[in-house]
């Protein structure tokens, strides 16, 4: 195992391990041991007490953070030429479809998030397996297969993110950044938490929340009190 630098052990020293934080408490700590040179992602993992192999208890969905993500989304829309002016105005970074199609067979994928309409879906099935190892396939259930090309570009930039439940039960997300208030990555780990405990299966038995652990890029993870945020 390797050693630990000094600001790893600093920072581990300053969290209770016995301790079950407030989410308002983490997310002060968060910044206090985040001590790397670049503006750090705040990132939450919520351990759902669901079984992923069985559909009726996948969880699935997008939220919309309040306060955004900290980050600039560059934003792909593959529309038809009559939907380019409304993408293009909402702020999508690029903006086409035949000409992208053919950049992404080659290989190119220098983007966040791929917005798309019904109609093209089926020029898109062959990109799968380029596309969908890197979680860019377009899907309806997450907003980015719509008619509505402006508001689902307008809201992928104000901060909406999609998650999914893996195979071990956890939700992964980033949250904000290390340069947000505490109070922003309070506010916007609530909403997400808020989010996953209205789609809780009803398939799901026993305790749903089971653990949630906040962090920062290289930092310890601070553990939550589920009890306390629900």
């Amino acid at each position: 195992m390797a050693k630990l630098t000094k600001k790893q052990k600093d920072a581990q020293s300053k969290i209770d391990k016995n301790k079950l934080y407030s989410l308002e408490e983490a997310s002060a700590l968060v910044k206090e041991i985040t001590n790397v040179k670049f503006d750090a992602s705040i990132d939450l993992a919520v351990r759902l007490g669901v079984d992923p192999r069985k559909a009726n208890q996948m969880v699935r969905g997008v939220v919309t953070l309040p306060h955004g993500t900290g980050k600039d989304v560059k934003v792909l829309a593959l529309v038809t030429p009559d939907k380019e002016a409304e993408a293009t105005e909402a702020g999508a970074d690029f903006v086409g479809l035949d000409e992208y199609l053919e950049k992404i067979k080659g290989g190119w994928t220098d983007v966040d998030v791929i917005i798309t309409m019904p109609s093209v879906m089926g020029k898109l099935g062959p990109l799968g397996r380029i596309l969908g190892p890197r979680g860019l396939m377009p899907n309806p259930k997450t907003g980015t297969v719509t008619m509505d090309v402006a508001k689902a570009v307008s809201d992928v930039k104000a901060g909406k993110i999609d998650f999914k439940v893996d195979k071990t039960g956890i939700v992964h997300a980033a949250i904000g950044k290390a340069s947000f208030s505490a109070d922003k990555i309070a506010g916007n780990a609530r909403e997400l938490i808020d989010t996953l405990v209205k789609m809780k299966p009803s398939a799901s038995k026993g305790v749903y929340m089971r653990s949630i652990y906040l962090s920062s890029t290289m930092s310890p993870s601070i553990q939550l009190d589920p009890k306390a945020v629900q």
